[in-house]
């Protein structure tokens, strides 16, 4: 498939002395790179998000929060003080 890409003047120059060696067209050289970057990242799995966790003081539920009680829950996060009316 014929395809349009803008890449770095250098890094062309290298890939056509690289094919010029080989006895290999600058598309094949291109494609093999491509491929074995492709296949790297398969093997490593997906690149993370980079989300960032957060670990509480005290793991688990503050006292008093049942999620379970759903009316409990509505007064505690959407009452007066919003979250910030949890104990």
């Amino acid at each position: 498939m014929r395809t349009t890409v803008t890449i770095d003047d250098g890094l062309l120059a290298e890939a056509k002395i690289l094919a010029a060696r080989e006895h290999r067209t600058i598309g094949s050289v291109l494609e093999e790179s491509l491929q074995d970057l492709l296949d790297r990242r398969a093997v490593r799995g997906p690149v993370p998000a980079g989300l960032p966790t957060f670990t509480p003081e005290r793991p688990g539920l503050r006292d008093g929060v049942d999620l379970e009680d759903r009316d409990t829950m509505d007064q505690l996060l959407e009452g007066e003080g919003g979250a910030r009316a949890l104990p």
